[in-house]
């Protein structure tokens, strides 16, 4: 099957990219696909660097004529956001990505297809395996950990590289030139409850919300998308007085939109008919709503078993009002540039058992000091309900620079070539760059790559003609480096 994609054009990067697929390479889980980079950059006879948290670095001199231009990093991440399809029988720690032709486009049989971040790999592996590519100086930097804490761009030490220009390959529109992005910072909340017996004369119920689309926290935040927890909690919220809560479980992954949750509860056959119609009626309004965003979204109760405990009912409504309270979605747009969102809150995981409750947030903004009043109003409905909340994996934005030497370079390199202006355009998610900021302030810096739709999701597909546009780009920019300041 991945032999067909093989044969695609540009032949180099497909085929880098199947061979990349076929190693699993989940966030935190990136061993093997070190040791995958490691032994291509060793087979190249480059010189291949792994640092002590396992970013890959590997070097390749500068082709004949091209020793007098800038000197310039190559950027891409290893990892992958793991996600599938409920029905999808797949296990991503040993698997390889199984990839089909749609059309236009590349795809995977039910799971995320990796093409965030890896075209962007395949690509760099192509110019580092090429003998015929013009360019100058060249580093390769494979960072790790990317999608779930940016390990990797945090702990890399000044002076290790030596490039004045780097190129990140994450954006995800062909027609833009990134030149900025956002800083995010995980929130999470955690408390205990009392759990109490179950009450008798009672039915259980599994209530399930699924069919959402889900995506990026960062890139599709602005589109209303549903998010299936708080949809989850609206439902539990109007039918609280007729039920006792079980358990939760929504969501999977701090940096995607939930697509699906799942809670359990106890209903006494005397509030059996409250319960359905109170369900019903939020099903219907929340239905009704989406009607237009999500096609494809299911709210369904399904009767079960009677658990044997349940929340006691002030630990449950503490819980309910919190997650009401709390924001999600966009908290406020940008001032200074049209239609880009500044900062947003995702309420990616909802994680109810066993006594234990913990609520995983995912703040987003390209203002510091409004990345942190979202996280703090965020700690504030928290805490009233007298759980503990946590601040970690803050990372910073990274602010434009509209007189980038290889901005100018590449905004007129993509008019000539494709006769039209590109969107130099900041972005709501986060990339590296900021990151790799702090401990190069004078590199230049940029990002771009091939149009890649539904990332973090198994809707996630990559167009053909995209990448072929993509690769011409990345062929002409090596091309056109600028010469080195005497």
């Amino acid at each position: 099957m991945n032999e067909a994609i093989r044969q695609l054009e540009p032949k180099e990067v497909w085929s880098y990219f199947a061979d990349l697929n076929a190693v699993p390479r989940p966030s935190k889980k990136e061993e093997r696909v070190i040791a995958f980079m490691k032994d291509f950059g060793e087979r190249l006879n480059l010189e291949t660097i792994v640092d002590h948290i396992g970013n890959v670095i590997i070097r390749k001199p500068a082709t004949p004529g091209m020793e007098n231009r800038k000197a310039i990093v190559m950027q891409s991440h290893l990892d992958m956001v793991h996600q599938k399809n409920n029905d999808t029988d797949f296990d991503f720690d040993t698997q390889g990505i199984e990839m089909v032709i749609d059309g236009d486009w590349v795809r995977a049989k039910g799971t995320t297809l990796g093409a965030d971040n890896g075209l962007g790999v395949a690509t760099i592996m192509a110019v580092l395996a090429s003998d015929s590519i013009p360019h100058p100086d060249l580093e390769a930097l494979f960072t790790i950990d990317e999608e779930t804490g940016m390990t990797g761009a945090m702990e890399l030490k000044g002076g290790l590289l030596k490039g004045e220009i780097l190129l990140n390959l994450d954006t995800e529109e062909d027609d833009e030139i990134g030149v900025g992005c956002a800083g995010g910072v995980d929130v999470t909340a955690s408390g205990t409850y009392t759990s109490v017996d179950a009450p008798g004369n009672s039915k259980g119920y599994i209530l399930k919300v699924k069919g959402l689309q889900g995506g990026h926290s960062g890139m599709d935040i602005h589109k209303g998308l549903g998010n299936a927890n708080k949809m989850m909690n609206r439902i539990l919220y109007a039918t609280s007085e007729f039920m006792e809560l079980s358990g939760i479980q929504g969501g999977s992954l701090r940096n995607a939109i939930p697509r699906e949750s799942v809670a359990t509860v106890v209903v006494p056959n005397n509030s059996e008919a409250d319960f359905m119609t109170a369900f019903t009626n939020m099903k219907e309004a929340i239905m009704n709503e989406y009607r237009l965003l999500e096609p494809e979204l299911s709210i369904a109760a399904v009767e079960t078993a009677v658990p044997a405990v349940v929340m006691d009912s002030k630990d449950k409504m503490k819980l309910l009002r919190s997650l009401h309270a709390a924001d999600n979605g966009v908290f406020r747009m940008s001032p200074a540039i049209a239609d880009l969102v500044e900062t947003s809150n995702n309420i990616a995981k909802v994680m109810v058992s066993e006594g234990k409750i913990q609520i995983d947030n995912l703040t987003r903004s390209s203002v510091e000091s409004s990345k942190i009043d979202q996280a703090e109003s965020l700690r504030a409905a928290y805490e009233l309900a007298g759980y503990e909340v946590t601040f970690t994996g803050s990372y910073p934005g990274w602010a434009p620079n509209m007189d980038s030497p290889i901005l100018k370079v590449m905004d007129k390199l993509y008019e000539r070539m494709n006769g039209e202006k590109a969107n130099v355009a900041a972005c709501h998610a986060g990339l590296e760059c900021g990151i790799l900021g702090q401990n190069y302030p004078g590199m230049d810096m940029i990002s771009f790559g091939p149009t890649i739709k539904g990332a973090h999701s198994p809707d996630e597909r990559a167009s053909i003609s995209s990448t072929q546009k993509f690769w011409q780009f990345v062929l002409e920019i090596l091309e056109n480096i600028p010469e080195k300041v005497s």
